[in-house]
């Protein structure tokens, strides 16, 4: 399961055409390809299934060739292609049209959870479940990205420091092509859970929020949604981050802040209505929380 360390790539020189390979750690692989040229251009690699592809084309445009050139996807200026496969290989094989300019993030699905959990080691990915999983995703480049792609190609360091700075900024990148809008349904991330998963586990949490009061155990919640106890807690701390009850406490505590400052209601009410029976418990948890009384907190507020 490795990133073969083979590229043919056809430039005609340095000064008109580019391809660079960088490697931020094990597999974790940065591919930056200009075509300055007025003639495509072609760059073969290496990729098998055990990784997961995202292109960024700041300008020009390309064509991913796959089986042989029976199937092509083309990226186009100011925007990204997400791929991945793993059921098969999908080898690098592109046509660079003219005066292109391609950054490419290439690294492990292991690698890539990692990113986003510290669960990582445990998401069942490869399951059998999950061998049948593909995508491929066209989003924009937002302004931001793009910003961050020009400097990715654009830098001038010194070697010493030059894995850092891409590090660092490829970084940068993910977080805002993962920065969707509040509107987007984020739990439907494809590569987190098999989509029948998803659901379950979205509905675990509408059904937490909605009784925050008088939530269920996760043993009566694993049972109402149809998911094992393990999968539940696996589950959802790989998609929001944090385990059930861990979640449910930073939303209830986000709740009563809100009502606090929307006035109308005191400490007492606002405790009751996420789940404390007496308002010293929800005083200490809004502490623990925000660092400071619910009291303390409207004052400085105001």
């Amino acid at each position: 399961m490795k990133l073969k360390n083979k590229a043919i790539v056809y430039m005609e020189n340095v000064a008109k055409g580019s391809y660079q390979e960088i490697l931020i750690e094990e597999g974790f692989y940065v591919l930056k390809i200009q075509n300055d040229t007025d003639q495509t251009r072609f760059v073969e690699r290496e990729i098998d299934s055990s990784f997961i592809q995202f292109h960024f084309c700041l300008k020009g445009g390309g064509k991913f060739n796959f089986n042989q050139g029976n199937y092509q996807l083309e990226v186009s200026e100011e925007n990204s292609l997400l791929l991945y496969n793993t059921q098969k290989d999908l080898p690098l094989n592109l046509s660079v049209f003219p005066d292109t300019w391609l950054l490419s993030v290439v690294m492990t699905i292991r690698k890539f959870h990692s990113l986003f959990s510290s669960e990582a080691s445990y998401i069942p990915f490869l399951s059998d479940e999950n061998k049948e999983k593909k995508y491929y995703s066209q989003e924009v480049v937002t302004p931001a990205m793009a910003v961050v792609l020009s400097q990715l190609m654009n830098y001038n360091l010194h070697p010493s420091i030059k894995t850092l700075y891409v590090k660092g900024k490829i970084y940068e990148l993910m977080s805002l092509y993962f920065n969707k809008t509040q509107d987007a349904d984020l739990e439907q991330c494809p590569f987190l859970a098999d989509e029948d998963n998803v659901k379950r586990l979205k509905l675990a949490k509408e059904i937490i929020i909605s009784r925050m009061a008088e939530p269920p155990t996760l043993a009566e919640l694993s049972q109402e949604i149809g998911l094992s106890l393990k999968k539940l807690k696996e589950g959802f701390k790989q998609i929001y981050g944090d385990s059930v009850y861990g979640f449910l406490f930073d939303y209830k505590m986000e709740y009563a802040r809100k009502m606090l400052e929307a006035g109308g209601h005191n400490v007492n009410e606002v405790g009751l209505k996420v789940g404390y029976s007496t308002a010293s418990h929800f005083i200490a948890s809004f502490k623990k929380k925000y660092g400071t009384t619910p009291k303390k907190y409207l004052t400085s507020s105001t």
